[in-house]
């Protein structure tokens, strides 16, 4: 999960490592906000909607499918805008996209208050998953995303991995203790909305997660000089 030079071995709970808890936590709240006030949109689990957009088309609930479907388009559509301005516009940095994310979330905020509809409707879900999928390019290394931040699935398969590793192979508790720190920030991430989602209601849900974004924005804006001069020193390192 952290980056090793071939000079020196690079602290366990270094930026990296501390900015992508952070974020996971912010996944993790993001995606409690939009199920908890909608009909069980998922925003983070695109393997669920993806059979929902399947299914739901055997089990006549058309509208289901039609929702899952239009999710993961804007999901993926948050993940190649993200990466057009990642490519054009901003350096390296998880800093981007989170603010790209906070705007997202604005956006929905502001529909679903035009809207007033009781609870969270599929038209402000659709702006939440764009900024879901914006999220997930915080941290790319050679063009692809190195650490994705709401995939809980394959974050377990290779904290499974990293045990066994450990465990049998030689390896050490790098091997796992990074992907555990990521499960469970989203894990904790996802906790705190349920116990914000219990004293706030509906659209103020989004609200919430608006202020939470820019809150984590913040964070990464701080760090980002800090992530730039260590990126350099990485590529001297490694040349």
């Amino acid at each position: 999960m952290t980056a090793t030079s071939n000079r020196t071995r690079a602290p366990f709970w270094d930026l990296e490592m501390r900015l992508s808890a952070v974020l996971s936590v912010l996944a993790g709240f993001i995606g409690a906000a939009a199920y908890a006030h909608s009909e069980g949109y998922f925003v983070t689990f695109m393997t669920g909607n993806t059979e929902r957009a399947i299914l739901g088309n055997f089990a006549g609930d058309y509208t289901l499918a039609v929702g899952a479907a239009s999710i993961i388009v804007c999901f993926l559509a948050g993940v190649f805008v993200a990466s057009i301005c990642r490519r054009y516009w901003w350096t390296n940095h998880p800093h981007g996209a989170t603010m790209l994310t906070s705007v997202a979330l604005a956006c929905a905020a502001i529909v679903d208050n035009i809207l007033d509809d009781r609870g969270i409707g599929l038209v402000p879900i659709l702006f939440v998953a764009f900024g879901m999928g914006a999220l997930n390019t915080s941290f790319v290394k050679n063009g692809e995303v190195s650490i994705p931040v709401s995939y809980v699935t394959g974050t377990m398969v290779k904290l499974a991995q990293g045990i066994e590793r450990h465990a049998f192979g030689g390896g050490s508790v790098r091997d796992w203790l990074g992907y555990a720190t990521q499960y469970f920030s989203f894990g904790t991430g996802a906790l705190i909305g349920g116990l914000v989602a219990v004293v706030v209601d509906g659209a103020y849900m989004l609200n919430a997660a608006v202020a939470g974004s820019l809150l984590v924005a913040s964070y990464t804006w701080r760090a980002d000089i800090r992530w730039v001069r260590r990126t350099a020193r990485r590529a001297m390192d490694e040349s």
